[in-house]
């Protein structure tokens, strides 16, 4: 189910918001806005009381039968949790193991906070809608899980952007690799990284934040996407619409066009190495992080044909909640697995050898 807005005039010549409430794949124009199918209420009342904000109500998966709410919840939890304590042993391991500073793993730590950060920004919020049937946000808190939400997504993708010109640098520039990655270019890198990403949404969250809501906004949603966002509000949503699709387009393929036009270089310089030791080092270091893009890439594929394509509802929405755990959940288990001092490191953490009993007998 699908919730249209639109203004229609009365006899009297005041303006009226119309609400329809119908499927999606249905031809809007030929229905006929009956007493069963429309509610008319005076535009005036779109943004509620002048004494209080509006407040959303996330309806989540609509078709989503209730027996199956206690399920749903506890495999967003156990992924979250996994995200958590995954993410955190790769922070703490990189920390505090000395082998592991090097600019590889300083960018893999920026990318497991982003994880972090990233989930937290919509999980909760999905399980209390699951769990407890929370489906009211205020207004300011909607708007803030927005910007986070988009930023922090904004943020991996240019991560994942730098990680790809690193790469680039140690195996098509092994010469420059001392003078150019220094400590305090990485930082550099990792800093623009960051606060482009903080900068990249504030001017569609600040718009957003200046259309006409209902005192009660329905987010057919499972929680406050700028799309979802829009579509909920009472006034004209094609420029932010436009806009969102402007930032998306902007974050989604600069980053992606860095990363292959990095590892077609890496290609065209690994296929000329003669050592097979060192081709396959090579792909060695450079496998894991083209996994974790794919994974990152998939998901925002999979997110923008379900909402091009004119598929059910449901499916839009579940695929924005995939893209929300899917990658975040695979970067430590891509890392862990396929890199040898990684996951000596976590495992140096979780099981502590006993000095008294380490060495021959």
């Amino acid at each position: 189910m699908v919730h249209v807005t639109c203004a229609l005039p009365d006899p009297e010549g005041t303006q009226k918001t119309v609400h329809w409430i119908g499927n999606p794949s249905e031809n809007f124009s030929s229905k006929p806005f009956t007493a069963q199918l429309c509610l008319t209420v005076d535009a005036t009342a779109c943004n509620g009381s002048k004494d209080s904000s509006p407040i959303f109500y996330l309806v989540g998966i609509p078709s989503l039968q209730e027996f199956l709410f206690l399920p749903v919840s506890f495999i967003f939890l156990f992924f979250y949790l996994l995200i958590l304590v995954g993410n955190t042993l790769i922070l703490v391991a990189v920390v505090i193991e000395p082998r592991l500073h090097k600019p590889m793993y300083f960018f893999l730590i920026n990318l497991s906070a982003l994880d972090i950060l990233f989930t937290t920004s919509t999980v909760p919020k999905m399980l209390s809608l699951l769990l407890l049937g929370d489906h009211y946000l205020g207004f300011s808190a909607c708007f803030l899980q927005m910007y986070l939400f988009h930023s922090f997504s904004c943020s991996e993708a240019f991560v994942l952007g730098v990680m790809a010109c690193y790469r680039y640098v140690a195996i098509c520039r092994p010469l420059h690799y001392p003078v150019l990655m220094t400590p305090q270019t990485n930082a550099a890198l990792a800093a623009s990284a960051w606060l482009t990403a903080l900068l990249l949404p504030i001017p569609a969250v600040v718009q957003t934040f200046h259309m006409a809501f209902d005192s009660t906004a329905h987010i057919y949603h499972g929680f406050c996407d700028h799309l979802a966002v829009v579509q909920a509000s009472c006034s004209d949503t094609t420029p932010q619409t436009f806009m969102g699709f402007c930032i998306t387009t902007v974050v989604s393929f600069l980053p992606l066009l860095l990363v292959l036009l990095s590892y077609a270089h890496i290609l065209a310089t690994v296929l000329r190495i003669s050592s097979r030791e060192g081709l396959s080092k090579a792909f060695s270091t450079c496998s894991s992080h083209f996994l974790v893009v794919g994974t990152y890439y998939s998901s925002i594929a999979i997110a923008y044909v379900a909402y091009k394509a004119d598929l059910p509802l449901d499916f839009h929405i579940m695929s924005n909640m995939v893209h929300a755990i899917l990658t975040p959940v695979l970067n430590p288990l891509i890392y862990t697995l396929r890199n040898k001092d990684v996951k000596a490191a976590i495992t140096k953490i979780t099981c502590p050898q006993d000095p008294g009993h380490s060495g021959d007998p």
